[in-house]
């Protein structure tokens, strides 16, 4: 199920939002001003926002800017009452996938979100340093060499790279690669973490998936 982050002042139009939304099966996540939307895409994982342009505590502007400086791949959405091109452009240049104007159709919005998920999907290649994963052919490679994995270590390594430059908790790799939604001992994701490494062969000072101790993991293009 792909979730949504909703972060909009206007409590009327979040609640027409979530309701629609749900509807056609996402799961919904909103916030009221841009502080409590940045903190919640952060810490948690979202498959797309949808930002307000002009918020309390902090604009849809900043909280893209600031968001995009440890997360490049979530798509992200202006809804706007903003309409000229000079600002439009702004808004992408601060790292937004799409904007749409107000007021606006839900029918227009869900079409909008629904291009973003078809164009990631089309993204099967994912690249990680010397890293790359075919995500289709379920083949990994490091520096052109092939590497064999379980299928839990590929997903594991997937849902690193998909998440790339964003701290995962042991807590959301559980439930999210796990699939697991009830009290579990997260140590064994550090036992696989411990197996993926080796057969991935990064020296010490190549180490692209680095522990954020006592936290998770999270991997990066810069060493």
């Amino acid at each position: 199920m792909k979730k949504i982050l909703i972060v909009e002042d206007e409590i009327g139009i979040v609640q027409f939002l979530k309701e629609g939304l749900e509807e056609e099966g996402f799961e919904v996540e909103y916030a009221n001003d841009g502080v409590a939307g940045l903190k919640l895409a952060t810490e948690k994982t979202f498959d797309l926002l949808l930002l307000d342009w002009m918020m309390p505590k902090m604009t849809g502007l900043e909280l893209c800017k600031k968001f995009r400086e440890n997360n490049s791949s979530t798509p992200i959405i202006f809804l706007t009452a903003k309409d000229t091109i000079q600002e439009a452009v702004e808004g992408l240049k601060s790292g937004a996938n799409d904007y749409i104007k107000k007021p606006f159709s839900f029918e227009e919005l869900l079409e909008r979100i629904k291009v973003h998920f078809r164009s990631e999907k089309l993204s099967n290649i994912l690249k990680l340093g010397p890293i790359t994963i075919d995500v289709e052919q379920y083949r990994v490679k490091v520096s052109d060499k092939e590497v064999s994995l379980t299928q839990r270590e590929f997903e594991l390594l997937k849902y690193l790279i998909v998440n790339k430059g964003k701290v995962c908790t042991r807590t959301q790799i559980i439930e999210d690669v796990w699939d697991i939604h009830f009290e579990y001992d997260t140590g064994v994701i550090d036992v696989f973490m411990n197996a993926l490494r080796k057969k991935l062969n990064l020296k010490v000072d190549e180490d692209y998936i680095k522990t954020v101790r006592g936290v998770g993991y999270i991997a990066n293009d810069e060493i």
